[in-house]
């Protein structure tokens, strides 16, 4: 016996199942938002949807995107893929802005260093979720960079170097969540507002040499797998390095906090050194970990100091230090620590071997 299917049996069916899953079908398309030319903003946005292979068909060249800097142009850019070498430099030298069109610190330090022209970017720079895969950097040894717009870096991979020497940033500067696989240099670079490097992973070397936080700052939850320098730093206002991790060298000599200053629950793996190092305000290494030796030689301490279950792995310097209490010393009986569960191991095995052997 035959049966035999009429498919418009099933068409109502297959009607229904197409109205579930045409949600799920339009999810998942790429949809690509852009505005390229003419305008106040240079725009692309490419959501979650989009594969590598599309990303990198509509990738963006850095030379692109210095034309709309030079235009003019905001910049925004979400889950992009930008190629080619982003060179600051090559933005044109104008007049430096009236004393009153620029924020006090800056104007005091143009004028200190009779600083008559710099390069400009003078609207938001916004690069969300996105790839670079080249280098951005200033090159400038002398000079500055005015970043007058908010400038925005936030869950985005850069796979080449980030150098950012010599940039003063007027506006609020945001790096959270970004992973920088090279070096990330900010030689002499001056943050007027807020800044954030939340959870960012920084790459085998990060130089702040000489730059200057006027505002809070926070590196929380921050990785530094390379060597870490913050020599001669002046943090004007609140620090965050709480919850960060250390995985090299790293130095914090001749560095100013003015303000409060958080270390907590911090880990460093190498040596760290605080030489000549001034805490104004209150500092807070509690639960803090150092494996390896850290030196406070010649710093000073004028506010509160809280050294509270510290983990020190080599007797911390404190050589002519100057504290409020007595500096804090490593525990002796840490670093017989690893024994004890050896020893507690041993206890337990011969227990038991004795009453095996006894009840045979």
């Amino acid at each position: 016996m035959r049966i035999w299917f009429r498919p418009y049996f099933f068409l109502p069916g297959l009607v229904m199942l197409s109205l579930l899953l045409s949600p799920f079908s339009a999810r998942s398309e790429c949809v690509i938002e852009s505005v390229a030319d003419g305008g106040n903003a240079f725009v692309m946005h490419m959501n979650k949807a989009c594969t590598d292979d599309e990303r990198l068909a509509h990738a963006i060249h850095a030379e692109v995107l210095l034309e709309a800097i030079q235009r003019g142009q905001e910049i925004d850019l979400v889950g992009v893929v930008v190629v080619g070498n982003l060179f600051l430099d090559q933005l044109p030298l104008v007049d430096a802005p009236a004393p009153d069109q620029l924020p006090s610190l800056l104007q005091e330090l143009l004028a200190s260093r009779s600083v008559t022209t710099l390069r400009v970017m003078s609207r938001p720079i916004s690069i969300r979720d996105s790839r670079i895969q080249g280098t951005i950097a200033t090159r400038l040894k002398e000079g500055y960079l005015l970043m007058r717009g908010s400038f925005t870096m936030t869950g985005t991979t850069c796979e080449d170097m980030v150098d950012l020497s010599h940039t003063l940033f007027s506006a609020p500067v945001n790096f959270s969540n970004t992973v920088f696989r090279r070096e990330g240099f900010f030689i002499q670079t001056v943050f007027n507002k807020p800044t954030r490097f939340e959870h960012v992973a920084f790459g085998v070397h990060t130089r702040f040499h000489r730059a200057r936080f006027a505002e809070t700052v926070t590196f929380e939850g921050t990785r530094f797998n390379g060597l870490a320098e913050f020599l001669e730093v002046s943090f004007d206002k609140q620090a965050n390095f709480s919850h960060s991790h250390f995985k090299m060298g790293t130095g914090f000599s001749g560095a100013r906090f003015a303000g409060n200053l958080d270390f907590s629950d911090v880990l460093f793996e190498q040596d760290v050194y605080f030489l000549f190092t001034r805490f104004t305000g209150d500092a807070t290494f509690r639960g803090g970990t150092f494996h390896s030796q850290a030196d406070f030689s010649e710093a000073e301490f004028h506010g509160a100091s809280d050294f509270s279950r510290v983990s020190f792995t080599a007797d911390p310097v404190f050589q002519r230090t100057k504290l409020s209490d007595s500096p804090p010393k490593r525990e002796r009986f840490q670093s017989f620590q690893p024994f004890y569960g050896i020893a507690a191991s041993l206890l337990v095995f011969t227990i038991l071997f004795v009453w095996i052997f006894r009840n045979r």
